[in-house]
């Protein structure tokens, strides 16, 4: 039988349903198209998909598993690298990772990596397996401050190999942007949840409500016995468009939106009494995965009108493909080649409206994306009540501040040693969005491993925190 040519499609709630609910999009494959879709990896003897992955997943050996029935044996062999596989199935952008590198995909569509990784991880999660073993203990503490994607793992990593690890988390649930910026439709909590859970079981104590630099500090850490801190902090910190009217009532940062909405449970008001006041049109500024998330989150408040407002084209939008094409079947509205220079306000204080430019492209800028330049004269009003800015972060400097001997990018980013992950300071390491910005969970995941596998060596070598 031919090989088929485009991906096996993922059912889906249809978008009429699901812009009045928070449930899952994507609803996963069944064991038939999962099959189906492993039916068409080519089994090539060098695979470049493997290339693109920042974990090193084994490609070819788990998709050759499950396609010979053995989907414990598939799961292990994902499991040895990539700790979150129904979480990196999920919203890792795999089509600019593995797949991009899929052999199937110079013809036709590439197979469907992430897909079949979230299967196997789902299946796993139904079938109470566990992989994780708790080792015999080597009486050296170890602290990990984040509970996001980096933090999980180093503390897995560590746990695994003896170290009493114990997690510092800011906010009240662990799971990072896991469970504060990523919404229910994208990724369920229960999902996180699960690998929460097992690190536990692995030993792992995770401390939540306690804000590191401020609570207490890295110093406070050493002094307490810890031989090593991994600081996966991440990039919470929001920036913002720096024009008049951004501190009028209406106007959020898309972290608070999408954390009310996802870790306060604003979405199950009154439920939760937890309400997140969303007016009746909005306009969220930006166009990657988290404008997304907050222009689809938004849009099941219940207004009239969602609008994302980009200052680029289709072609510059870093969002990944399939967000963009959800929030296009949602019926959200693209203002491009758009900039706003002002937002407006009533009497009370609340927004009443956006000025917006025109904008055309020009040369390419730092980033390798032309640049957008105004058109004079092009100024227009956009008649909205709430506005959503979601144009990046960048990391928190309340660690870096308060800890001596660390040194940060003129961003704010930690700078450390892209091998061991050991930043200025001795015995303090870091990694994931604290050291890059806001980047990918499969990316922090690399970078969680690659500063467990350093610490592990620098205590082994008895290294002592400076």
């Amino acid at each position: 039988m031919a090989l088929r040519k485009t991906k096996v499609p993922m059912p889906e709630q249809p978008p009429e349903e699901r812009i009045r609910n928070f449930r899952e999009v994507a609803l996963g494959l069944t064991p038939e198209l999962a099959q189906e879709e492993a039916e068409r990896c080519l089994q090539c003897k060098n695979p470049a998909c493997e290339q693109g992955c920042p974990v090193n997943v084994r490609i070819k050996e788990f998709i050759g598993k499950l396609r010979g029935g053995d989907l414990e044996g598939a799961y292990r062999s994902i499991w040895s690298t990539n700790i979150l596989p129904s979480i990196c199935g999920r919203v890792c952008p795999q089509e600019e990772q593995c797949e991009k590198y899929c052999l199937m995909g110079k013809k036709n569509e590439p197979v469907a990596i992430g897909r079949l990784e979230r299967y196997l991880g789902d299946w796993a999660r139904e079938q109470g397996l566990t992989l994780a073993e708790k080792a015999p203990p080597n009486g050296k503490k170890v602290a990990v401050v984040g509970s996001g994607p980096a933090g999980l793992t180093c503390a897995s990593d560590l746990a695994q190999k003896g170290y009493d690890v114990t997690i510092f988390e800011a906010l009240h649930v662990p799971g990072g942007v896991l469970m504060y910026g990523i919404p229910e439709f994208r990724l369920p909590k229960a999902v996180v949840q699960a690998e929460i859970d097992g690190l536990r079981r692995l030993g792992v104590e995770i401390r939540t409500d306690v804000v590191v630099g401020k609570t207490l500090t890295v110093d406070d850490l050493f002094a307490d016995g810890y031989r090593a801190v991994f600081l996966g902090t991440g990039a919470g910190l929001p920036n913002f468009l720096g024009i008049p009217g951004e501190n009028l009532c209406g106007v959020y940062s898309a972290n608070e939106f999408l954390t009310r909405i996802n870790l306060m449970k604003g979405y199950l008001f009154p439920e939760y009494d937890t309400p997140v006041k969303c007016g009746r049109r909005v306009a969220v500024v930006g166009a990657g995965n988290v404008a997304m998330d907050a222009a689809r989150c938004a849009l099941r408040l219940g207004p009239d009108k969602v609008y994302i407002v980009y200052r680029r084209t289709w072609d510059e939008m870093p969002a990944r493909r399939e967000e963009i094409h959800h929030a296009k079947e949602e019926g959200i509205e693209f203002h491009l080649l758009t900039a706003p220079i002002e937002i407006l306000g009533d009497e009370q204080g609340w927004v009443r409206g956006m000025v917006c430019q025109r904008m055309e492209l020009g040369e390419p800028d730092a980033s390798g994306r032309r640049r957008p330049v105004p058109i004079p004269g092009s100024e227009y009003q956009l008649d909205v009540d709430t506005v959503i800015v979601a144009i990046g972060t960048t990391p928190n400097p309340l660690v870096a501040r308060s800890t001596p001997g660390l040194q940060t990018t003129r961003w704010g980013g930690l700078i450390i040693d892209e091998e061991t992950g050991m930043t200025t300071r001795p015995g303090v390491f870091a990694g994931g969005d604290s050291v890059t910005g806001a980047a990918t969970v499969i990316l922090a995941m690399g970078a969680g491993r690659r500063a467990a596998a350093g610490i592990d060596r620098y205590l082994s070598e008895g290294g002592k925190e400076g």
